[in-house]
């Protein structure tokens, strides 16, 4: 009888509001989708420093090159303006490590130089108001279209509940980003996006091409800011690199963004979840 009564009074509760209904993936999705393209406009009147760091090494070898940047990066309404602060590294040459910074950086033509400049680049993108490519993460309206979610789980994180959603795309025969997300329960962010390749490239490209990149993916951290909005603070990656045959190396990048600063004023955007006021 108790038991019956419990359920009764559950219910009963439940119609009228006082338990909140448990959300459904997709909705989880539709929420942090909204959350992220309006987060777009509010990255977009913040400036912050960058910075990125680049390490090639022989596989489980040496480590041949480095390279660190420093920039203050200053979104634009259509891009991103990144001012280089700083760069410094440094690489194997005849026995011992060369230190150099400033541009141009030595043998720039160099493997170790080129996939450095090249790593360095595809990080440091102006498109974007995070300094971060927007196809990396399948969280906005436009690249959730791709993939299917699936909720795993909750758990807490420096604590604060999450939902745990993997995902993955929607065509098997795609290449692009599989993984799982941690999506703050109260405000509808990404607080962690963990990825990997969903499958590994076709064996004819290994084998004509001698090109492979096994281990490839990547880790974000997001963290809210004192005003409430959210920023990808971290964003790190280590992966095997082999091309064209002759090409293997031990690739790592990081990148962190830091020091933000508000530059814009009397702005006020309603996230799905919370809201964000701009003094």
């Amino acid at each position: 009888m108790r038991k019956y009564l419990s359920f009764v009074m559950l219910l009963s509760a439940s119609c009228l509001g006082q338990v909140p209904v448990p959300l459904g993936v997709a909705e989880i999705m539709s929420r942090v989708a909204a959350n992220q393209d309006q987060a777009e406009k509010l990255r977009s009147q913040y400036v912050y420093h960058q910075r990125i760091h680049v390490v090639t090494h022989k596989p489980h070898g040496r480590l041949l090159r480095e390279e660190t940047t420093e920039y203050k990066v200053v979104p634009g309404p259509n891009e991103t303006t990144k001012e280089l602060q700083s760069l410094t590294g440094r690489y194997w040459h005849k026995g011992k490590y060369a230190e150099y910074q400033g541009e141009p950086a030595p043998e720039p033509d160099s493997i170790d130089g080129s996939l450095i400049h090249s790593f360095r680049d595809g990080l440091n993108n102006t498109r974007d108001k995070d300094g971060l490519a927007q196809d990396l993460f399948p969280l906005t309206t436009k690249e959730q279209e791709s993939h299917e979610f699936r909720l795993v789980g909750e758990e807490v994180l420096h604590d604060r509940p999450v939902y745990k959603i993997e995902f993955r795309p929607k065509d098997a025969s795609d290449i692009t980003w599989a993984g799982e997300a941690l999506i703050d329960k109260a405000e509808f962010q990404p607080v962690v996006v963990s990825t990997k390749l969903s499958k590994r490239l076709p064996l004819f490209v290994r084998a004509a091409l001698g090109t492979d990149v096994p281990g490839l993916g990547f880790n974000v951290q997001y963290r809210r800011q004192p005003d409430g909005v959210w920023f990808p603070v971290t964003f790190g990656t280590e992966f095997r690199l082999r091309a064209l045959f002759f090409i293997n190396r031990d690739i790592s990048m990081s990148l962190e963004n830091t020091q933000f600063e508000h530059t814009h004023v009397d702005s006020k955007i309603k996230f799905d979840g919370t809201e964000a006021n701009h003094p």
